[in-house]
């Protein structure tokens, strides 16, 4: 990047930042009227119908997940890059401590084929692994749910159970606690030792350590970052052979 390159990286830099402030000012002019979001098009946090979002403060929430509607997450939860959680024709409830990793979907169901209604309920220190799918279901208190798991509508995971990676659990099924099941559909593995059920409340321990971590990064103004000064650093010219 030459010189009038940086000159008119810098500027356009200060003029969005010019426009975050000016957001900033007006968000606080209306006061309780508004919720807080990112000045960009994806929007972390959105009212639908008449229903809004309830986070608590020290819960981190990524600037790349979507918030959608009736959803409530508790004290020191973390909703990890890339989620969705659209509470928008029923409700969605998240405890404390509870972390929903990268790219996982939670849903909720107005009505299905038995014509039940079924809000999302997800309990306290609560492991959701990267990319699960979870609708209409329960998570009891320090269960887990591994990576690109499926819950269905009417699922009940008790506390202390454990649904397996990849694992498809069907309509109405419920997982009792201490026990492990898997696959498609899914069925009962065997039981948990009690070392794995430890584990259950060390890893969602785990995670609200490292949500502090990137709540933290993720607040720092851009200019306080690397990022600008690696934009700007010259590139080293390749050395002749010879």
């Amino acid at each position: 990047m030459g010189t009038l390159g940086r000159a008119a990286y810098t500027v356009g830099f200060w003029i969005r930042e010019t426009g975050q402030a000016m957001d900033r000012l007006g968000s606080r002019l209306q006061g309780n009227n508004f919720f807080k979001e990112q000045l960009s098009r994806h929007r972390t946090l959105m009212n639908v119908y008449d229903k809004a979002p309830a986070v608590a403060k020290d819960a981190f929430v990524a600037p790349s997940a979507s918030i959608i509607g009736d959803v409530k997450v508790g004290a020191g939860s973390s909703i990890w890059y890339g989620c969705v959680m659209r509470g928008d024709v029923n409700s969605i409830s998240i405890g404390s401590g509870t972390n929903i990793q990268d790219h996982s979907l939670v849903h909720v169901a107005k009505s299905n084929l038995p014509g039940k209604v079924h809000p999302t309920v997800i309990g306290d220190n609560v492991t959701v692994g990267h990319s699960a799918i979870l609708h209409g279901c329960t998570v009891e208190d320090e269960a887990f749910i591994g990576m690109k798991a499926t819950l269905l509508d009417g699922v009940v995971v008790e506390k202390h159970a454990m649904v397996a990676a990849g694992a498809l659990v069907r309509q109405d099924t419920r997982i009792p606690s201490g026990e492990v099941w898997g696959g498609n559909p899914a069925k009962f593995l065997r039981k948990l030792t009690d070392k794995e059920i430890a584990f259950f409340a060390e890893s969602a321990a785990n995670y609200k350590s490292l949500a502090e971590v990137h709540a933290t990064k993720n607040a720092e103004p851009l200019d306080d970052t690397e990022f600008l000064k690696v934009i700007q650093k010259k590139p080293k010219e390749d050395k002749p052979l010879i």
